[in-house]
């Protein structure tokens, strides 16, 4: 993207039309992170916003090493987060709640026939997690941070952690199974 390197370095020297230029560019994509997070659209917007913030004042610190969008995509999950500790709305499982902490990821696999559920079933019922899981699941699966990074950023440990992405693939595949029984019973009722 070549005209992403003119607008960093115009965005570096605060210049107004060069980050709107940004923001424009990476907001729609971001967005979609946001909202992945967020209870509701106006916060979602809000997360977006605040983090545009954070990028324009950090920009002076992207090293023009890896990616940029991913660079981006780091700052608005790190505000998001900063969002939860600040308002205590995080709901994570902790140890005294917990059955096997050291739940066996392997254990989740998708079978041949799980696996062949449409993308968008699973989008929408992954948007339907509960809090509690939904924020591990997605900062392991959707935005590849490791149980141990997790852990740091949430205050949690590992175990609970890894107990919550079990949790939330189980809830998954558990709703997943229900919708499928409900489409066998629906094509039951049509034929």
């Amino acid at each position: 993207m070549s005209r992403l390197n003119e607008i960093i370095p115009a965005c570096r020297n605060g210049d107004r039309k060069a980050q709107k230029e940004l923001y424009e560019l990476f907001a729609p994509k971001m967005f979609a992170v946001c909202i992945r997070y967020s209870k509701n659209r106006v916060e979602a917007e809000d997360y977006l916003h605040e983090g545009f913030i954070k990028i324009f004042e950090k920009i002076d610190q992207y090293g023009n090493k890896g990616s940029f969008e991913g660079w981006v995509r780091r700052i608005m999950v790190n505000t998001i987060l900063e969002g939860y500790r600040k308002n205590k709305q995080m709901v994570v499982l902790d140890e005294s709640q917990l059955k096997d902490e050291n739940a066996d990821d392997e254990a989740d696999e998708p079978t041949d026939e799980e696996a062949s559920v449409k993308l968008e079933e699973v989008m929408t019922i992954i948007e339907q997690l509960p809090e509690k899981y939904s924020l591990v699941f997605n900062l392991y699966v959707l935005e590849d941070y490791s149980h141990e990074e997790i852990s740091n950023k949430l205050g949690i440990s590992i175990g609970t952690s890894k107990s919550n992405l079990s949790r939330a693939r189980q809830w998954i595949k558990k709703r997943l199974c229900e919708e499928k029984k409900t489409a066998s019973v629906n094509e039951l009722w049509q034929n």
